[in-house]
């Protein structure tokens, strides 16, 4: 059983807006944004740094691929050649 009081009802909290002041004076829009900004900077701050690039048609998959086989051939070519002091005279 509830007792009758005569004690004033609770205040109900504010609605929330998004003028509602949530943190050091901002409003709940601006939170969200710079919030929003954030994320969107460290997505494309990684995306840069990983190249995750998706290729998009089937010949630039092709190219991808034969670019990587030229530059591993490029590459092992290069532990081929002696070193510079092998393959010239040195004065003295």
């Amino acid at each position: 059983f509830s007792q009758a009081t005569t004690a004033p009802p609770k205040k109900k909290p504010d609605p929330v807006t998004s003028e509602t002041v949530v943190i050091w004076g901002l409003r709940l829009w601006q939170v969200v944004g710079i919030f929003a900004l954030f994320v969107l900077s460290i997505i494309i701050t990684l995306c840069c740094i990983f190249k995750c690039r998706i290729p998009r048609t089937r010949k630039e998959i092709e190219a991808r691929y034969a670019q990587r086989q030229a530059a591993k051939n490029y590459a092992d070519k290069l532990d081929t050649v002696p070193p510079l002091n092998e393959l010239t005279d040195i004065p003295g």
